[in-house]
């Protein structure tokens, strides 16, 4: 089991953010790496706030922002254990996941409460 811990903070404006803290002896300097098929993503920042607490910034490039799941991993380098993951789901792979069935039917039922409403009004 890892000394580290991941905790995701929110994706923002293309970047994704979250906190690592260290729960073993020691001091440490976490050295991040987060890769998309393999391959390191540029830019990753980890920013020190207070004793075993990190920031980490993850900018997701425009590049790997297609149709589908894209999977993302994070781990420290020199470990083969994974700190955490995130994932961007977009386009059609989209059209078959309840939770947007769900919004499409939510967004109908506000288009017919309105036209509901109105014909009320236009009709006493």
């Amino acid at each position: 089991m890892s000394d580290l811990i991941l905790t995701k903070t929110r994706l923002f404006e293309g970047v994704w953010e979250g906190i690592l803290t260290h729960q073993g002896e020691g001091n440490i300097q976490p050295k991040i790496e987060v890769t998309h098929l393999e391959k390191a993503l540029p830019g990753v920042e980890v920013t020190e706030l207070e004793d075993r607490t990190w920031a980490i910034r993850v900018p997701i490039p425009v590049e790997v922002i297609t149709d589908g799941v894209q999977t993302f991993l994070i781990h420290e380098v020199g470990r083969d254990e994974m700190l955490g993951s995130f994932a961007l789901m977009s386009g059609d792979a989209l059209g078959y996941d309840i939770r947007v069935e769900m919004t499409l039917l939510r967004e109908e039922l506000d288009m017919l409460k309105r036209a509901f409403r109105r014909h009320c009004l236009e009709t006493t």
